[in-house]
């Protein structure tokens, strides 16, 4: 049975999210507030954890940035009620590999879940790989690393694997459909604007040091990777 980590403040939502998560045979247990996040979440080797933005104590961009300095690579799903730009890619930045903002449907919850721990075990199971490149852009999937005319950028895991798909399709439009499946793992329409967005985050950080454009916008199609 894998076990979730539920980091939630709020009984009704997660008395909500637990019964939830229960009936879909996961072992959940909850935390109200950061510090109790941060110990559990530290101490006891969870499957994947659910991560609430607004804490009474510390708010949940604080708890995952200690989780990570503690080298808990657990999967994390920010919950947000503050969604903008500007904060998701705050918490996405401190290591969180994806979020959904509040208030939000349980079967889309449930569906963030299991790609999250779909592509968890996808990665424990992945052989060694290769370099993947366009232009001054490269990509090392085996030491999980990208540089860009030789400096390194960082990124999160979520925008890593939206980059090694669109270097995979280099020269190939992908729908935001196609996206969603081979990023998310997600093969239905989640009406969000997630692929808009996380584009928005890989374009900002691999184009941030040069003028010269690699991800480009098909109006109507989709987005496709290619030489500038």
């Amino acid at each position: 049975m894998q076990r979730i980590l539920l980091i939630e403040d709020e009984p009704s939502v997660a008395s909500f999210i637990r019964k939830g998560l229960s009936e879909e045979g996961y072992e959940v247990t909850v935390a109200h507030d950061g510090a109790a996040g941060t110990m559990q979440g530290a101490t006891h080797g969870f499957d994947l954890i659910i991560l609430d933005i607004m804490l009474p104590d510390r708010n949940g961009i604080d708890v995952c940035r200690d989780l990570r300095a503690l080298n808990v690579r657990t999967p994390i799903l920010f919950l947000t009620a503050l969604n903008t730009p500007e904060n998701i890619a705050w918490g996405l930045n401190t290591g969180g590999d994806d979020y959904l903002a509040k208030p939000f449907k349980f079967i889309e919850l449930n569906a963030r879940i299991k790609a999250l721990l779909r592509r968890q075990e996808t990665t424990a199971a992945a052989p060694e790989s290769e370099l993947w490149t366009v232009a001054d852009l490269t990509l090392d999937d085996r030491a999980k690393t990208v540089e860009r005319n030789g400096n390194p950028i960082s990124l999160t895991a979520t925008e890593f694997r939206l980059l090694l798909t669109l270097l995979k399709n280099k020269g190939r439009v992908l729908s935001r459909s196609e996206i969603l499946e081979q990023v998310w793992d997600i093969n239905f329409d989640l009406g969000t604007n997630i692929v808009d967005v996380y584009i928005n985050y890989l374009r900002k950080k691999i184009e941030a040091e040069s003028s010269a454009r690699l991800i480009h916008t098909v109006v109507g199609m989709g987005y496709v990777l290619r030489e500038p």
